[in-house]
């Protein structure tokens, strides 16, 4: 019997099919594939075990139009998964939301930064939230007041990890959610229920217009579980969540080995060779060709990772945690990639956590942020301590592994911290702007910072349309010169204001005069902290 089907446009399709038969494993006994045909081509989509007897297929396209579809399995006498026909009919989408209106993400074609299915200009600012997927934070009142807040702040993207958490060893009780752990111990099998329950929140995430970037693992987990079955994780990721507008990230901290491993060295190398091979697996089997990055240790960059590194599209940095002397080396580290780096564009995938260690905080943020994405950066990665372990008001997370606890705040009181505000006031301000288009022109403002000095002025935007500088300390009465703005074309009538980078609140300067050499001295802004200045071009 031939079924039919109907959905709209980047909204997933799901339809569920049954062995008709008793297996005795299986999840480690039946591969499902269900192949979508059009006149553009086909779509190999994995199906997934969703317990019992059932699979479940999920399916989404950016095209309107008819799909036949034909399902294949390894069991051919499976009468229920093999040889099933249908059609599914895609509609034009009617939905406001975002990722549904314009399609999931992907790097622009002259790597500048990233855009929607449609071409779209998306801005990436992502909050950090690992474990959002274990109990800790519940759905629905939970994960929707965390998602409420953070889609007024401007936030875009959701780091997740899929069950496989860092800072805990396998079958660590804070790493299950109501059902359990995301596989059965000793990694028999997955645990579909673990996911059903992830589902849910995966889902809002997407209901709010916010990418789920979902991380395979932790980099550790792959000598405890092997490479045959990291390749079958991935592969239930795929079939699970692949037709939702996702971002595939292939692990956290790919080449650092389990904190308390004892063949640290021979780990390290096991991974970089076999993480390598997995992330070849996903872009295999991929049909939903999801964007697919590698989480870096730290001071790392994703290149570096791994022995085969092609298939990422773009680099996704963890630059260190700490205090403000701690931020100058991450501002160093991620000057030094975008100098260097044979990966671009650049994203800022962890540094420093508002909060972490009783440190790192607002001023701490803004720097971070506006030196990145005036340094090179397309995107920028936010996280509180808190939330990223998501501490309980009762039960805070405890130590890691080491021994060491990060930080006890609760996450709803991590949620409230300034520093997220204050990102989406630069993302507010950037957006105004082509920002997609900036460049970085340290050149533009004497001086400038510099490997040797990061804690001078950053500079970027566009030229003869608006540039955007900004100053990590006060411009205050006691500086021998104020800084200077260099090179300013003579076609060109520039105004200025100043924005303060903590409150959103602007101070009008108006018409830029210039001297013959194109060159401006900044006058002294009425605020004594660290400052934005914006020249527009009128």
């Amino acid at each position: 019997m031939t079924r039919t089907f109907f959905t709209h446009a980047n909204q997933v399709l799901e339809f569920v099919f049954k062995s008709g038969k008793e297996i005795s494993d299986p999840f480690n006994q039946i591969e499902l594939d269900v192949i979508f045909s059009s006149s553009k081509g086909e779509m190999k989509v994995p199906a997934f075990w969703s317990g019992g007897d059932e699979w479940r297929v999920r399916f989404s396209s950016s095209d309107p139009g008819n799909y036949s579809y034909r399902s294949v399995c390894s069991d051919s006498s499976a009468e229920g998964l093999h040889n099933q026909l249908g059609i599914v009919e895609v509609k034009p989408t009617d939905s406001k939301n975002p990722l549904y209106l314009h399609g999931g993400i992907r790097v622009q074609a002259d790597r500048g930064g990233f855009e929607h299915k449609d071409g779209t200009p998306f801005f990436w600012l992502a909050d950090t939230w690992w474990m959002a997927f274990c109990g800790r934070i519940r759905w629905p009142e939970e994960i929707n007041q965390l998602l409420t807040d953070r889609v007024k702040k401007g936030f875009t993207v959701a780091h997740l990890v899929s069950g496989l958490f860092p800072d805990m060893p396998p079958f660590d009780p804070r790493g299950a959610n109501e059902a359990g752990w995301a596989w059965e111990e000793n990694f028999t099998r997955i645990n579909p229920a673990f996911f059903d329950l992830a589902d849910l929140k995966l889902q809002a995430v997407v209901s709010h217009g916010i990418v789920p970037l979902i991380v395979g693992a932790w980099g550790y987990y792959l000598p405890f579980m092997g490479i045959e079955k990291m390749k079958k994780h991935w592969r239930y990721l795929v079939a699970r969540w692949g037709a939702y507008p996702v971002s595939w990230c292939l692990a956290g901290e790919v080449t650092m080995p389990w904190y308390l491993s004892n063949t640290k060295d021979s780990d390290f190398q096991f991974q970089k060779t076999g993480w390598s091979e997995v992330g070849w697996y996903l872009k295999t089997i991929d049909p939903f060709n999801r964007t697919i990055t590698a989480h870096s240790a730290s001071t790392g960059e994703s290149p570096t990772e791994l022995d085969d590194p092609s298939y990422l599209d773009y680099n996704f940095i963890q630059t260190g945690h700490g205090n403000q002397s701690a931020s100058l080396g991450s501002a160093r580290h991620f000057m030094r990639v975008e100098q260097t780096t044979t990966l671009k564009p650049i994203v800022t995938s962890e540094s420093n956590y508002e909060g972490i260690l009783g440190a790192a905080w607002q001023d701490v943020i803004r720097y971070i942020f506006w030196s990145t994405m005036l340094a090179g950066g397309v995107g920028f990665s936010y996280g509180a301590n808190g939330i990223w372990q998501l501490n309980e008001r009762e039960i805070p997370y405890g130590p890691s592994p080491h021994g060491m606890s990060w930080g006890n705040i609760p996450w709803q009181e991590a949620m409230n911290l300034p520093g997220s505000t204050q990102v989406g006031l630069g993302k507010k301000l950037l957006t105004r702007y082509r920002w997609w288009k900036f460049q970085t022109h340290p050149e533009w403002i004497t001086p400038h910072a510099t490997l040797d000095d990061p804690y001078q002025p950053y500079s970027a935007g566009i030229p003869g349309e608006v540039r955007i500088i900004y100053s990590p300390y006060p411009l205050a009465p006691w500086l021998p010169e104020m800084p200077k703005i260099n090179g300013l074309e003579k076609e060109v009538n520039y105004q200025a204001f100043f924005f303060d980078p903590a409150t959103g609140t602007e101070q009008q300067i108006g018409k830029v005069n210039p001297d013959e050499t194109g060159n401006w001295t900044i006058p002294m802004p009425s605020l004594g902290q660290d400052i934005i200045l914006v020249l527009e071009a009128v």
